[in-house]
């Protein structure tokens, strides 16, 4: 179990994302038990990266973008399963197609050019890219190591996991190593809570064609500085459960109940039962 300074700073860490104008220091009363927050908070940890937009040089609308000529085609075949009236129900898979062969964000002429063939209004694209937290619209490295933060995994040691990742590759949440290999972001439940704590890392080192989205598990700061380096050296570390006594959800050790099938019921049909 955290301590109460170290559960206060999760929370602290993971409060929604402010809209803020533009100010680099957010002002914040002192909190007890938790000193380090006083008049000079990062505005990193309370930033409104989901929700604007700022033009820079590598990410804006004059940018030409296109699909593919083979994602083009897989664009086609996705559209194909809504009706012809419809097709704007494909908005989800085309945005992701796009972030994929974008190397895992979306600059926002990749969204123009989906509203193009989906026949929507740009700004509809863009409210479905800001709500949903695994499109990036800002750049991540090739492995994007996501750290679960709700509360079956904090209690469980994730805000050590994160810390850990941080320390190792010397970066801040969301900022990319120097390497251009590693960015470190939070998300929400994942699902493994009886296997907590757990990180997800999407890996698009190959596009489209390579990528994958596993889930690593049990977690300690040890694990995952080694699953880190063994990403580094192009080695596909084993997914799932990371404790050698678990088989994926479960007991350490095996089961002590349910060791033998069930009785069958004593017959199959209602009418002679």
């Amino acid at each position: 179990m955290l301590a109460r300074s170290d559960r206060l700073r999760c929370l602290l860490a993971r409060l929604p994302r402010l809209r803020l104008a533009d100010p680099r220091v957010l002002d914040l009363p002192t909190i007890p038990f938790f000193p380090q927050v006083g008049r000079s908070v990062s505005s990193r940890q309370f930033s409104a990266v989901l929700n604007l937009h700022r033009d820079s040089p590598d990410n804006n609308a004059s940018m030409p973008w296109e699909f593919t000529k083979a994602n083009m085609e897989r664009a086609k075949e996705i559209i194909s399963h809504y009706p012809s009236n419809y097709k704007q129900s494909a908005v989800i898979g085309l945005l992701d197609l796009a972030q994929q062969q974008h190397g895992g964000w979306l600059p926002i002429s990749a969204m123009n050019k989906v509203a193009e063939i989906l026949g929507m209004a740009p700004i509809r694209v863009y409210e479905v890219a800001t709500f949903y937290s695994m499109f990036n619209r800002s750049k991540i490295g090739k492995y994007h190591l996501l750290v679960c933060g709700t509360t079956p995994c904090m209690l469980r040691g994730s805000c050590k996991i994160e810390e850990t990742l941080l320390k190792h590759l010397g970066v801040k949440r969301n900022e990319v190593t120097k390497d251009g290999l590693f960015s470190v972001g939070e998300m929400e439940c994942m699902g493994c809570c009886v296997n907590a704590p757990m990180i997800a890392v999407a890996d698009y080192t190959n596009g489209t064609e390579g990528f994958s989205y596993n889930y690593y598990e049990d977690l300690t700061p040890e694990r995952v500085v080694e699953i880190v380096e063994m990403l580094r050296r192009g080695v596909s570390p084993p997914v799932g459960s990371q404790n050698l006594q678990r088989i994926r959800s479960g007991p350490a050790g095996g089961n002590t109940t349910l060791l033998t099938d069930p009785n069958p019921p004593p017959c199959r049909s209602l009418e002679t039962c």
